[in-house]
Formats: C-alpha cells, sequence, structure tokens
C-alpha cells in the first residue's frame, strides 16, 4: 500500500486538516493510501511515497530520492487531487 505523509512546520492542527482532506481527495478518486501527518523535523526520518504539504515547507525534503508535492493552496481540493494524481 502507498503512503503519503502531509507536512508542516509544527505537524499539528494544519497537517491535520490536509491529511483529512488528502483522505477526502483519495476517496472521490477511488484511490487507496495510507495517509499520516507529521512535522517538517520528523518527515525527514520517515519513509513515504509521497510527501504533500505546504511549497515553502515540503521543499526543503527534495533531495532527489523523495517525492514531494507542494501546495500553493493547502485548502484546494482540486490542486490535492491533482497532486496525488501526478505523483502516486
Amino acid at each position: 500500500m502507498k503512503k503519503i505523509l502531509v507536512v508542516c512546520g509544527n505537524g499539528l492542527g494544519r497537517s491535520f486538516i490536509v491529511e483529512m482532506n488528502v483522505k477526502k481527495a483519495l476517496e472521490e478518486l477511488g484511490l487507496i493510501a495510507e495517509v499520516d501527518h507529521t512535522d517538517l523535523s520528523t518527515s525527514k526520518n520517515e519513509q513515504a511515497d509521497l510527501y504533500i504539504g505546504a511549497a515553502d515547507i515540503v521543499s526543503s525534503l527534495d533531495d532527489g530520492t523523495r517525492t514531494v508535492a507542494g501546495l500553493k493552496n493547502l485548502l484546494d481540493q482540486n490542486e490535492i487531487k491533482e497532486a496525488i494524481l501526478n505523483n502516486l
């Protein structure tokens, strides 16, 4: 099963909301994936098939080995769906 990790600066409220939106987008797309959320520091030690978060935050995770999707609007369902479809 694929894993999506939602990343934010503190790993609390905002990433939890985005996690719920990612789960909703997956359901609407008919896709299945494990989804979790965390803070930026912890995410550097976590394995995932896709890291999603605000563009300015997740760009620091892009080391050439990770698949990273930076969002301009964390609440835009269409942007979340596009990130999932293009990267998972």
